[in-house]
């Protein structure tokens, strides 16, 4: 029999006054903005005299919100569920029941973030700068949520460190929640936080920006080997999952805004 570490019992819901209840999944995501926001402002004050600044930011909060909500809801639903939500149309709009897409929430705040800069006449790229470098610590405390709640668990596995997980099948699987938030989370962010810090980079606009997709790209192709590909979907051709299908894409658009980093200079002083 295979040995697996005790998965820890804890409430997924964080706060029960009454009716209201405050999930940690929630609390991740309040998390989340409420850093890139400061976070953010804080890079924003590297290049004095330019835009966006923190008050382009705190103007750019709500957008970014209703990016990731919105985004987030139609991605899951185009990618990972577009056949039951063609039969049930309504339960798309139910977002608190769950089911949210990075990749969606992702392409959201692009739109967002597209729509916001033109609209005060600032490269989109300064702005997607930012965001860069503020998003990983997003995304781990949403890996950590995910574990929180005994969801999205890792393949079978006889590591030690293997962990039956609640409402799976009882076999021993690899906290692959954990090994996520340290790749698209703390490794990325570091990273990112290191180049940031070389100087002229934020000047170099999309260089930033091209790292991070580039990074979660290869994080999230790492991570799906060892998580369990969704019941729905399963394997995809020649055994790779949508998660790491949609990020092949990230990595190459990254490569090219690394690429043409020179001209998003030129761009910003103009």
């Amino acid at each position: 029999m295979m040995l697996a570490i005790p998965f820890p019992q804890i409430d997924p819901v964080a706060l029960a006054l009454g009716p209201l209840v405050i999930r940690w999944y929630a609390l991740a995501y309040l998390g989340g903005f409420l850093f890139a926001w400061w976070y953010c402002s804080r890079l924003s004050l590297w290049r004095p005299g330019c835009r966006p600044n923190p008050d382009d930011l705190s103007d750019f909060l709500t957008w970014a919100v209703i990016g990731v909500i919105l985004g987030g809801r139609l991605g899951n639903v185009l990618f990972y569920h577009p056949f039951y939500y063609l039969q049930n149309p309504l339960e798309a709009f139910m977002i608190w029941k769950g089911g949210m897409s990075f990749h969606g929430g992702f392409l959201g705040v692009v739109v967002a973030t597209i729509l916001f800069s033109r609209r005060l006449g600032f490269s989109p790229f300064a702005l997607g700068d930012l965001l860069a470098c503020a998003a990983p610590v997003g995304l781990f405390l949403g890996r950590l949520a995910n574990f929180v709640n005994g969801e999205l668990w890792g393949r079978p596995t006889d590591v030690p460190w293997a962990m039956i997980f609640p409402h799976s099948d009882g076999l021993p699987r690899h906290p692959s929640q954990l090994y996520q938030a340290g790749l698209e989370g703390i490794v990325l962010f570091l990273a990112l936080f290191i180049l940031a810090r070389r100087p002229g980079m934020l000047d170099r606009t999309g260089t930033l920006s091209g790292c991070f997709l580039v990074g979660y790209g290869l994080a999230r192709i790492t991570g799906e080997f060892f998580r369990e590909p969704d019941a729905n979907i399963g394997f995809l051709a020649f055994g790779v999952t949508m998660g790491q299908l949609l990020s092949v894409p990230m990595v190459l658009i990254g490569l090219f805004l690394i690429a043409r980093a020179p001209w998003g200079r030129r761009a910003l002083a103009g």
